[in-house]
Protein backbone atom coordinates (compact mmCIF):
# COMPACT_ATOMS: atom_id res chain seq x y z
CA UNK A 1 0.00 0.00 0.00
CA UNK A 2 1.00 3.30 -1.03
CA UNK A 3 0.54 6.23 1.92
CA UNK A 4 0.93 10.12 1.69
CA UNK A 5 2.10 11.37 5.10
CA UNK A 6 0.59 15.02 4.93
CA UNK A 7 2.35 16.31 8.47
CA UNK A 8 5.31 15.48 10.53
CA UNK A 9 4.55 13.38 13.17
CA UNK A 10 6.72 11.08 15.51
CA UNK A 11 9.40 9.38 13.61
CA UNK A 12 8.17 6.00 14.98
CA UNK A 13 5.09 6.13 12.19
CA UNK A 14 7.94 5.94 8.99
CA UNK A 15 9.89 3.08 10.71
CA UNK A 16 7.27 0.74 11.91
CA UNK A 17 5.07 0.91 8.58
CA UNK A 18 8.54 1.30 6.63
CA UNK A 19 9.04 -2.60 8.39
CA UNK A 20 5.72 -3.68 7.60
CA UNK A 21 6.77 -3.11 3.84
CA UNK A 22 4.58 -0.12 3.12
CA UNK A 23 5.03 2.54 0.52
CA UNK A 24 5.43 6.03 2.45
CA UNK A 25 6.09 9.44 0.55
CA UNK A 26 6.17 12.82 2.77
CA UNK A 27 4.50 16.01 1.35
CA UNK A 28 4.93 18.73 4.10
CA UNK A 29 4.53 21.75 2.30
CA UNK A 30 2.07 20.73 -1.07
CA UNK A 31 -1.27 23.39 -1.07
CA UNK A 32 -4.44 21.67 -0.61
CA UNK A 33 -5.01 22.14 -4.83
CA UNK A 34 -1.63 20.15 -5.44
CA UNK A 35 -2.26 17.18 -3.26
CA UNK A 36 -5.60 16.96 -4.68
CA UNK A 37 -4.01 16.67 -8.29
CA UNK A 38 -2.32 13.30 -6.84
CA UNK A 39 -4.07 11.89 -4.13
CA UNK A 40 -5.28 9.50 -6.66
CA UNK A 41 -2.49 7.92 -6.44
CA UNK A 42 -2.39 6.56 -2.79
CA UNK A 43 -4.35 4.14 -0.95
CA UNK A 44 -3.91 5.80 2.55
CA UNK A 45 -3.29 9.35 4.21
CA UNK A 46 -1.98 10.00 7.59
CA UNK A 47 -2.92 13.42 8.83
CA UNK A 48 -2.85 15.89 11.83
CA UNK A 49 -4.93 19.03 10.45
CA UNK A 50 -3.29 20.70 7.82
CA UNK A 51 -5.40 20.59 4.62
CA UNK A 52 -9.04 19.88 4.63
CA UNK A 53 -10.34 16.47 3.06
CA UNK A 54 -13.84 17.82 1.83
CA UNK A 55 -15.72 16.15 -0.81
CA UNK A 56 -13.80 17.23 -3.27
CA UNK A 57 -10.54 15.89 -2.23
CA UNK A 58 -11.81 12.53 -1.35
CA UNK A 59 -13.68 12.23 -4.47
CA UNK A 60 -10.56 12.78 -6.51
CA UNK A 61 -8.83 10.29 -4.43
CA UNK A 62 -10.52 7.31 -6.48
CA UNK A 63 -7.97 4.56 -4.55
CA UNK A 64 -8.18 5.64 -0.95
CA UNK A 65 -8.91 2.75 1.79
CA UNK A 66 -7.53 4.52 4.79
CA UNK A 67 -7.28 8.26 6.67
CA UNK A 68 -5.28 8.36 9.63
CA UNK A 69 -5.84 11.27 11.62
CA UNK A 70 -3.12 11.73 14.44
CA UNK A 71 -5.33 12.98 17.38
CA UNK A 72 -8.87 12.84 18.10
CA UNK A 73 -11.53 15.30 16.31
CA UNK A 74 -12.41 14.51 12.84
CA UNK A 75 -14.17 17.74 11.59
CA UNK A 76 -11.98 18.34 9.18
CA UNK A 77 -12.68 14.97 7.64
CA UNK A 78 -16.39 15.19 5.48
CA UNK A 79 -16.86 11.72 7.04
CA UNK A 80 -20.62 10.90 5.39
CA UNK A 81 -18.87 11.38 2.01
CA UNK A 82 -15.59 9.01 3.46
CA UNK A 83 -18.36 6.41 4.38
CA UNK A 84 -19.99 6.36 1.09
CA UNK A 85 -17.19 6.35 -0.95
CA UNK A 86 -15.90 3.04 1.38
CA UNK A 87 -12.97 5.56 2.99
CA UNK A 88 -12.10 3.78 6.73
CA UNK A 89 -11.47 6.41 8.85
CA UNK A 90 -9.14 5.80 12.00
CA UNK A 91 -7.95 8.26 14.81
CA UNK A 92 -6.01 8.09 17.53
CA UNK A 93 -7.80 9.68 20.70
CA UNK A 94 -6.22 7.02 23.56
CA UNK A 95 -3.06 8.47 22.37
CA UNK A 96 -3.24 12.03 24.17
CA UNK A 97 -6.06 11.67 26.77
CA UNK A 98 -3.90 11.52 29.26
CA UNK A 99 -2.50 14.63 28.88
CA UNK A 100 -5.32 16.29 27.97
CA UNK A 101 -7.01 15.26 31.75
CA UNK A 102 -3.64 16.16 32.88
CA UNK A 103 -3.97 19.78 31.24
CA UNK A 104 -7.29 20.59 32.24
CA UNK A 105 -7.02 19.35 35.95
CA UNK A 106 -3.65 21.71 35.79
CA UNK A 107 -5.47 24.59 34.22
CA UNK A 108 -7.91 24.46 37.26
CA UNK A 109 -5.44 24.43 39.94
CA UNK A 110 -3.55 27.52 38.31
CA UNK A 111 -6.96 29.23 38.15
CA UNK A 112 -8.41 28.70 41.26
CA UNK A 113 -5.38 29.08 43.61
CA UNK A 114 -4.35 32.38 41.80
CA UNK A 115 -0.93 30.50 41.22
CA UNK A 116 0.31 31.99 38.36
CA UNK A 117 -1.02 35.49 39.11
CA UNK A 118 0.69 35.24 42.55
CA UNK A 119 3.75 33.73 41.48
CA UNK A 120 4.29 36.98 39.03
CA UNK A 121 3.27 39.23 41.65
CA UNK A 122 6.01 37.75 44.20
CA UNK A 123 8.56 38.06 41.10
CA UNK A 124 8.15 41.93 41.42
CA UNK A 125 8.48 42.56 44.84
CA UNK A 126 4.58 42.36 45.95
CA UNK A 127 3.69 39.85 48.71
CA UNK A 128 -0.06 39.47 49.15
CA UNK A 129 -1.64 36.98 51.41
CA UNK A 130 -4.84 37.19 51.86
CA UNK A 131 -5.89 38.58 48.21
CA UNK A 132 -4.61 35.81 46.79
CA UNK A 133 -6.22 32.63 49.16
CA UNK A 134 -7.34 29.82 46.37
CA UNK A 135 -10.48 27.75 46.26
CA UNK A 136 -10.34 23.78 46.73
CA UNK A 137 -11.34 21.31 44.21
CA UNK A 138 -12.26 19.02 47.24
CA UNK A 139 -16.15 18.60 47.63
CA UNK A 140 -16.72 20.08 44.32
CA UNK A 141 -18.86 18.55 41.45
CA UNK A 142 -17.17 18.32 38.36
CA UNK A 143 -19.64 18.15 35.29
CA UNK A 144 -18.63 16.55 31.76
CA UNK A 145 -20.05 17.27 28.93
CA UNK A 146 -18.75 13.98 26.77
CA UNK A 147 -17.62 10.49 27.72
CA UNK A 148 -15.56 9.46 25.72
CA UNK A 149 -11.46 8.64 25.96
CA UNK A 150 -10.83 12.44 27.52
CA UNK A 151 -14.00 12.70 29.59
CA UNK A 152 -13.16 9.22 31.25
CA UNK A 153 -9.13 10.11 31.91
CA UNK A 154 -10.56 13.33 33.35
CA UNK A 155 -12.93 12.22 35.57
CA UNK A 156 -10.38 9.78 36.93
CA UNK A 157 -8.15 12.28 37.82
CA UNK A 158 -10.73 14.28 39.35
CA UNK A 159 -12.14 11.57 41.51
CA UNK A 160 -8.22 11.33 43.12
CA UNK A 161 -9.30 15.28 44.59
CA UNK A 162 -12.49 13.81 46.45
CA UNK A 163 -14.48 15.53 43.30
CA UNK A 164 -18.17 14.13 42.99
CA UNK A 165 -17.61 13.53 38.67
CA UNK A 166 -21.25 13.34 37.14
CA UNK A 167 -21.13 13.82 33.22
CA UNK A 168 -24.05 13.98 30.24
CA UNK A 169 -23.26 11.84 26.79
CA UNK A 170 -25.29 10.81 23.91
CA UNK A 171 -24.86 7.00 24.50
CA UNK A 172 -26.60 5.46 27.63
CA UNK A 173 -25.22 3.74 29.78
CA UNK A 174 -21.31 5.24 30.74
CA UNK A 175 -21.40 5.23 34.27
CA UNK A 176 -18.47 3.83 36.23
CA UNK A 177 -16.31 4.08 39.28
CA UNK A 178 -15.29 7.52 38.47
CA UNK A 179 -18.52 9.24 37.25
CA UNK A 180 -22.45 8.87 37.27
CA UNK A 181 -24.12 9.44 34.25
CA UNK A 182 -26.91 12.25 34.75
CA UNK A 183 -29.32 14.12 31.99
CA UNK A 184 -28.46 17.97 30.61
CA UNK A 185 -30.70 19.25 33.86
CA UNK A 186 -29.13 17.70 36.36
CA UNK A 187 -26.27 18.37 35.48
CA UNK A 188 -26.63 22.07 34.58
CA UNK A 189 -28.79 21.75 38.44
CA UNK A 190 -25.68 20.69 40.55
CA UNK A 191 -22.21 21.40 38.45
CA UNK A 192 -19.53 23.68 40.01
CA UNK A 193 -17.40 22.78 37.34
CA UNK A 194 -18.13 21.87 33.71
CA UNK A 195 -15.54 20.93 31.63
CA UNK A 196 -16.32 19.52 27.59
CA UNK A 197 -14.78 16.53 26.09
CA UNK A 198 -16.34 16.57 22.93
CA UNK A 199 -15.99 16.55 19.08
CA UNK A 200 -17.37 19.86 16.54
CA UNK A 201 -20.36 18.67 15.32
CA UNK A 202 -23.33 20.47 13.95
CA UNK A 203 -24.85 19.50 17.03
CA UNK A 204 -22.40 20.53 19.40
CA UNK A 205 -21.47 23.54 17.85
CA UNK A 206 -22.27 26.64 20.22
CA UNK A 207 -23.99 23.72 22.40
CA UNK A 208 -22.98 26.05 25.29
CA UNK A 209 -24.45 29.72 24.77
CA UNK A 210 -26.48 31.95 26.36
CA UNK A 211 -29.08 29.59 27.44
CA UNK A 212 -26.73 27.16 28.62
CA UNK A 213 -25.49 29.67 31.08
CA UNK A 214 -28.26 30.96 31.95
CA UNK A 215 -29.61 27.57 32.93
CA UNK A 216 -26.84 26.89 35.26
CA UNK A 217 -27.81 26.88 38.74
CA UNK A 218 -24.81 28.00 40.37
CA UNK A 219 -21.97 30.08 39.61
CA UNK A 220 -19.44 28.01 38.23
CA UNK A 221 -15.88 27.86 36.56
CA UNK A 222 -16.00 26.31 32.58
CA UNK A 223 -13.20 24.30 31.26
CA UNK A 224 -12.75 23.46 27.44
CA UNK A 225 -9.87 21.58 25.62
CA UNK A 226 -12.33 20.30 22.98
CA UNK A 227 -13.24 22.60 20.35
CA UNK A 228 -13.43 26.54 20.10
CA UNK A 229 -16.60 26.35 18.67
CA UNK A 230 -18.23 24.67 21.00
CA UNK A 231 -18.90 27.68 23.06
CA UNK A 232 -20.13 31.26 22.02
CA UNK A 233 -17.66 33.41 22.73
CA UNK A 234 -19.57 36.56 23.53
CA UNK A 235 -21.93 34.90 26.44
CA UNK A 236 -18.92 33.22 28.29
CA UNK A 237 -17.16 36.43 28.33
CA UNK A 238 -20.55 38.45 29.39
CA UNK A 239 -20.84 35.83 32.28
CA UNK A 240 -17.25 36.24 33.77
CA UNK A 241 -17.91 39.91 33.75
CA UNK A 242 -21.00 39.12 35.62
CA UNK A 243 -19.65 36.49 37.70
CA UNK A 244 -21.50 33.82 36.88
CA UNK A 245 -19.02 32.01 35.26
CA UNK A 246 -16.09 32.02 37.88
CA UNK A 247 -13.07 31.97 35.83
CA UNK A 248 -12.36 29.94 32.42
CA UNK A 249 -9.40 27.98 31.35
CA UNK A 250 -9.83 27.70 27.78
CA UNK A 251 -7.29 25.78 25.81
CA UNK A 252 -9.24 26.17 22.49
CA UNK A 253 -10.76 29.32 21.24
CA UNK A 254 -13.07 30.06 18.79
CA UNK A 255 -10.96 32.28 16.84
CA UNK A 256 -7.99 29.38 16.03
CA UNK A 257 -7.78 28.34 12.51
CA UNK A 258 -9.07 24.82 10.84
CA UNK A 259 -5.09 23.70 11.55
CA UNK A 260 -5.30 25.22 14.48
CA UNK A 261 -1.63 26.73 14.20
CA UNK A 262 -3.10 30.04 15.27
CA UNK A 263 -5.56 32.84 15.84
CA UNK A 264 -7.73 33.64 12.19
CA UNK A 265 -8.82 37.00 13.65
CA UNK A 266 -8.96 38.91 16.87
CA UNK A 267 -12.02 40.60 18.62
CA UNK A 268 -12.90 42.65 21.87
CA UNK A 269 -14.05 39.43 23.17
CA UNK A 270 -10.69 37.88 22.75
CA UNK A 271 -8.78 40.60 24.07
CA UNK A 272 -10.90 40.43 27.06
CA UNK A 273 -9.96 37.02 27.61
CA UNK A 274 -6.18 37.43 27.02
CA UNK A 275 -6.21 40.10 29.80
CA UNK A 276 -8.53 38.94 32.08
CA UNK A 277 -7.32 37.74 35.57
CA UNK A 278 -10.92 35.06 35.40
CA UNK A 279 -9.44 33.17 32.27
CA UNK A 280 -5.96 31.02 31.40
CA UNK A 281 -5.68 30.63 27.95
CA UNK A 282 -3.58 28.21 26.12
CA UNK A 283 -2.61 27.26 22.44
CA UNK A 284 -4.28 24.24 21.50
CA UNK A 285 -1.61 22.18 23.72
CA UNK A 286 -3.61 20.09 26.18
CA UNK A 287 -3.07 17.09 23.97
CA UNK A 288 0.23 18.37 23.29
CA UNK A 289 2.93 16.10 25.37
CA UNK A 290 6.62 14.52 25.28
CA UNK A 291 4.72 11.27 26.07
CA UNK A 292 1.44 11.98 23.69
CA UNK A 293 3.22 12.68 20.84
CA UNK A 294 4.76 9.21 20.58
CA UNK A 295 1.76 7.53 22.02
CA UNK A 296 -0.89 9.19 19.45
CA UNK A 297 2.11 7.60 16.36
CA UNK A 298 1.68 4.59 18.30
CA UNK A 299 -1.98 4.02 18.29
CA UNK A 300 -2.16 5.09 14.63
CA UNK A 301 0.38 2.50 13.33
CA UNK A 302 -0.89 0.13 15.09
CA UNK A 303 -4.62 0.33 14.05
CA UNK A 304 -3.03 0.98 10.25
CA UNK A 305 -0.93 -2.09 10.64
CA UNK A 306 -3.68 -4.30 12.36
CA UNK A 307 -6.11 -3.38 9.64
CA UNK A 308 -3.81 -3.48 6.43
CA UNK A 309 -0.83 -5.47 6.94
CA UNK A 310 -0.48 -8.48 5.22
Amino acid sequence: MKILLLDKNHPLITEQLLAKNFVLEEDFTSSYDEVCRKIEHYDGIIIRSRIPLDKNFLEKGKNLKFIARVGAGMENIDIPVAGKLGIQLINSPEGNRDSVAEHVVGMLLILMNRLFIASQEVKNGIWKREENRGDELLGKTVGLIGYGNMGKATAKRFSGFGCKVIFHDILPGLSDEYASQVSVEELKQSADILSLHIPLTSETHYIIDEKFISEMKKDFYFVNTARGKNIETKYLVEALKSGKVKGACLDVLEYEKASFENLEHENEDLQYLLESEKTIVTPHIAGWTHQSKEKLAQVIVDKIIERFAG
